[in-house]
């Protein structure tokens, strides 16, 4: 399940995204003066299998909303929600 959603969103992410040029052996970060922009959403409701999940994400430059669910096989439903945006530092 998870490596259906993170297809889905490198997908996005390639199509959305912009080429680095190249010019003389150097790379020129184009992608940096563009402005990233998609919505997608998905979901699967098998009542035989009973596979329910969904997934949508949204981002609009530097900030990402997003939000998976699930029916996990214990019977729970597991509903997460996430964000990202230029302020998130990494170490």
């Amino acid at each position: 399940m998870f490596k259906i959603i993170a297809l889905v969103v490198c997908l996005a992410v390639v199509a959305s995204a912009r080429y680095l040029a190249v010019d003389h052996g150097h790379h020129h970060e184009d992608y940096h003066h563009s402005h990233p922009k998609y919505k997608f959403e998905y979901g699967v409701k098998d009542s035989h299998t009973h596979d329910h999940k969904s997934q949508w994400e949204h981002r609009d430059g530097d900030v990402v909303k997003g939000q998976y669910t699930l029916d996990e096989a214990d019977g729970t439903h597991r509903v997460v929600d996430y964000s990202s945006d230029h302020n998130v530092q990494y170490t």
